[in-house]
Order: C-alpha cells, then structure tokens, then sequence
C-alpha cells in the first residue's frame, strides 16, 4: 500500500517500544509516531528503539510548552491546535522554536501560552472546547462541543477574545 500511516499514542493507544518495533517490521507503510501522551520516559525509550524509522510529531495538547523538550529528544515538529485561530504566531512560534530563539518562545510563552493555558486548565475538556473558541472567536466557528465537554464560559470566552485580540492581525 502506498499510503503511509501515523500511528497516535494517546489516551487509550499507549503502544510500547517493543511493539511499534513489531509494527514496524509487519507495516513498511508505518511512518510516523505521533505523541500525545507525554510521557518522556516512554518516548526516550521509542525514539532510542527505533531511530530514524519514524519521522516523530509532537501532539499533546498546547503543544508549543513542550516543543523545546520535545526537540531536544529528537522530535523536531508538533501538531498546533492553535494555528487553527492564530497561524501567523504559531508560525512565529514554531520559526523560532527551529532557529533556537529562546527570547522571541519566551515572550509568546509569557504572553501567550501560558495565559491561553490558564484558561484552558481550569476544566477539564477545555482542550477542546478552547480551540473551538478560538475558532469561532477568529471567524471560523466549528460549532459548539459535544457532550459530556462543555464550552468555555463567556467570561472565559471573553479573556480569550482579549488574548486572540493581543496578538494582532492574523
């Protein structure tokens, strides 16, 4: 088959070291390994098992707070959830992460992502929900949350706005 596939550890896909080994033998069409799990430990032992057989993607939430950690273990790209509602900074972001900028991640860190994290941990189901938000809040809505998540609410939705806003044109 000709269409490469990325295989997603995250919430119920916890797939070990020896077994994306095992995968990877029997698939030649397995490419990738995208992480949403967080656990380092976990992916030191992938990235050191398998090598350069995967190409590797970041993919927790927020994924810009872990992309230097990320990098340094040899994960050099990750999935931006926010790129949805503001792609020139998550572009800015990600340029900066690559040239080793730290002052330009530090600044959106402290002006953007630890804030929008604020909002977004204060319920569970926010990482959604957030998003949606951002969405909807930049234009582009994808509708409201499905149950059992809730949407942000509109005092949180406002602080968001205020935020998106921050960041200027788009």
């Amino acid at each position: 088959m000709n269409i490469g596939v990325v295989v997603y550890n995250r919430n119920v896909c916890r797939l070990t070291a020896p077994l994306l080994e095992r995968l990877a033998e029997r698939c030649p069409n397995l490419i990738g390994y995208k992480d949403g799990l967080g656990d380092i430990e976990l992916m030191v032992s992938i990235r050191r098992r398998l090598g350069d057989r995967f190409s590797y993607l970041g993919g927790l939430p927020t994924a810009e707070v872990y992309a230097a950690a990320y990098r340094a273990l040899g994960v050099p790209v990750y999935s931006s959830a926010v790129f949805n509602f503001i792609p020139k900074t998550a572009m800015e972001f990600y340029h900066a992460i690559a040239r080793e900028d730290h002052d330009t991640v530090g600044k959106l860190i402290d002006d953007f992502f630890l804030p929008y994290l604020d909002i977004r941990n204060r319920k569970a189901g926010y990482a959604v929900s957030i998003v949606k938000a951002g969405a909807t809040i930049s234009g582009h809505s994808a509708g409201p949350v499905r149950a059992p998540l809730t949407d942000l609410l509109p005092e949180e939705y406002e602080a968001l706005a205020a935020l998106i806003d921050k960041q200027g044109p788009q």
